[in-house]
């Protein structure tokens, strides 16, 4: 069974095993959630982009055909805007 030692400030090393088991990674994060039985769980919390894909949907403005030709008459005339 793996196990870790507790440094001054704290800090544990989780070992290699536990990491390859929980599929973290430098840099991710790890919950300690305290069971019902008493016992703490460790979780990995990492989010693959693809979990929240549509969590935001893109803003869409509608742009009649007479606005474009509007833009592109004035912009052939050489205006900004």
């Amino acid at each position: 069974m793996p196990s870790a030692s507790v440094t001054s400030k704290g800090q544990i090393t989780l070992p290699k095993e536990v990491r390859d088991n929980l599929g973290v990674r430098t840099g991710d994060r790890v919950a300690f959630r305290f069971g019902s039985d008493g016992r703490y769980v460790i979780e990995a919390e990492t989010l693959d982009l693809l979990d929240i894909e549509g969590a935001i949907t893109p803003r869409r403005r509608g742009v009649t055909v007479e606005s474009m030709k509007r833009v592109v008459r004035r912009r052939g005339a050489g205006a900004r805007r």
